[in-house]
């Protein structure tokens, strides 16, 4: 029994030696040359450094005619003649309809002749009161009624000139909706009237930005089926901020001289706000958020730091990075999900453009 025990024994010496040989060969086989501990992971970064930077919001606006109206009667009346052929330019003044003012005209004669009594009684009136043939109140009365028909000649007079329609500013006459002989009312719509030779953009803005928008400053924008980029200048704030949006509306004027830009259509506006002349920039794939914030990887002695980091405007590619790195730091790039703190890395930089 005692040499089985021994055999036994001999045998799980044999079998713990062999893995222990296997495992340590694997060790060995499995460590990067020149030294022991963990391999390097390769990953990409890119060096900090101040540069300039100016922050451009990429917003949407709409495009409005500097002037428009929609052409109505003020009174009542058949359409006698119209004067505007549709689609042309007609200027502040022109006479765009007739309605037809007979009956006022009656009206107004008769006004007149009535007007013309009253005077008489007034002038006969006054006579007699210098007299002392007739009282002070009988006087008013006369003057009173002169007046009143001197207000009614008056009144007609003004309906009679609203029957001759003007157009209030130079501009394009849209399509007409009457013809001849139609029976117009206030409500009618006889025509749109727009002035389009320089076109308001308005668009709003987040509040956060609201302080760094000044009347004077130039935007740039494009349109819908259009590479060419126009300018505007803005000319007008609202005085407050919009409650239920958090914006602040926003109003610039640009030359349509060569009648590019139709009333109406969409516009892309980029508005530049102030520029950071020492700015910190990260590509946007560096950045990792957080619980409470964001981080970002870098590379100190060929280990991986985790650095929080405080960010501000952002680009297309690239975040500006306001606190938690300075001038030299490397940023890793790439291999983001894969990084912890005080793992080794190789990195590879990038020139950054």
């Amino acid at each position: 029994m005692k040499l089985k025990y021994i055999v036994y024994t001999l045998l799980i010496a044999g079998i713990g030696a062999l893995i222990y040989y296997r495992i340590t060969q694997n060790q060995k086989s499995k460590a990067p040359e020149g030294g022991g501990g963990k391999q390097a992971m390769a990953v990409s970064g890119v060096v900090v450094e101040p540069e300039p930077f100016t922050n451009i919001l990429s917003l949407s606006g709409s495009i409005e005619a500097n002037e428009q109206v929609e052409i109505r009667s003020e009174v009542s009346g058949i359409a006698e003649k119209i004067y505007f052929e549709e689609g042309t330019t007609v200027k502040q003044g022109q006479v765009l309809l007739k309605i037809n003012d007979i009956e006022l005209r009656a009206q107004a004669g008769e006004a007149r002749t009535r007007q013309q009594l009253a005077s008489e009684n007034e002038r006969r009136a006054n006579l007699l009161l210098k007299k002392q043939a007739i009282s002070q109140e009988e006087y008013d009365i006369a003057s009173a009624d002169f007046k009143t028909a001197q207000a009614q000649t008056q009144l007609i007079n003004a309906q009679i000139a609203k029957t001759s329609l003007r157009a209030p500013f130079s501009g394009t006459i849209g399509l007409r909706n009457i013809s001849p002989g139609t029976y117009v009312t206030p409500e009618t719509l006889i025509a749109r009237l727009v002035n389009s030779s320089k076109v308001k953009i308005t668009f709003s803005i987040p509040e956060k930005y609201a302080s760094e928008v000044n009347q004077g400053a130039e935007v740039t924008f494009t349109v819908a089926g259009s590479k060419e980029e126009f300018k505007a200048k803005i000319y007008a704030l609202e005085p407050a901020i919009e409650e239920t949006t958090r914006t602040l509306r926003v109003r610039a004027i640009a030359d349509n001289s060569k009648g590019r830009l139709i009333p109406g259509t969409f516009a892309s506006i980029r508005l530049p706000l102030e520029t950071i002349q020492d700015a910190f920039l990260v590509p946007s794939q560096a950045i990792v958020p957080i619980q409470g914030g964001k981080k970002v990887f870098t590379s100190v002695n060929g280990k991986v730091k985790e650095v929080a980091v405080e960010t501000g405007a952002r680009t297309e590619k690239d975040v500006v990075v306001t606190e938690g790195l300075k001038e030299g730091d490397t940023v890793i790039t790439t291999g983001i999900l894969s990084l912890k703190n005080e793992m080794p890395v190789k990195v590879s930089v990038n020139t950054k453009k």
